[in-house]
């Protein structure tokens, strides 16, 4: 988020951070955004009677601000259909592995444990699954023969910011499409 909100400062990036929400107070990002003037809130799943109406007040809160594209990278909850027809094929995330293989919370683990030589991170348009959406972008991160989970994590970190703003400034600039399993920039 830190990342895309300075590359926002250049005008040519095409993209304007309207607002950054979290689902628990005291992230670092939520922090930054704050400090910069960025409207922020805060919906805390605990804070709901059941996931529905945490849905509801998150769909409801989002849309006030109106956004093109709405960036999931670092939440970790999956969004039901109601949230996503909100915002149909604008809601991105990123995942720590090349999906499809190694889905979930565990990506690098999973990687490591598999023995692949080369992971990685998706960017992809967000669907009700479990990081199952069109693929939009990768890149890819070499698997190292010392590595552990955190220092692959933390190497795939990089090249997934790295996508991340990337990415986020040629949707803003040259749009996007999805079609079934495929996604891309520009029009098709």
């Amino acid at each position: 988020m830190a990342a895309i909100m300075k590359a926002a400062e250049d005008p040519k990036y095409g993209a304007t951070v309207v607002a950054v929400g979290a689902d628990r107070p005291g992230t670092r990002g939520f922090e930054i955004a704050a400090a910069a003037g960025i409207p922020t809130f805060v919906c805390r799943l605990a804070d709901f009677p059941d996931r529905d109406a945490w849905n509801r007040t998150l769909r409801d809160t989002v849309a006030e601000y109106t956004p093109d594209i709405v960036v999931l990278a670092g939440f970790l909850k999956l969004l039901s259909p109601e949230f996503l027809d909100a915002f149909p094929q604008r809601v991105i995330n990123t995942h720590n592995a090349l999906l499809p293989a190694f889905p979930g919370v565990h990506g690098p683990a999973d990687a490591l444990a598999y023995g692949v030589k080369l992971s990685g991170a998706t960017l992809f348009v967000v669907d009700p699954g479990t990081d199952t959406g069109a693929i939009l972008a990768q890149v890819a991160c070499p698997v190292l023969d010392n590595d552990d989970a955190d220092t692959l994590l933390e190497r795939i970190k990089g090249v997934e910011r790295t996508q991340l703003v990337e990415s986020v400034g040629r949707m803003a600039r040259e749009g996007w499409w999805v079609d079934g399993r495929h996604a891309g920039f520009g029009t098709r």
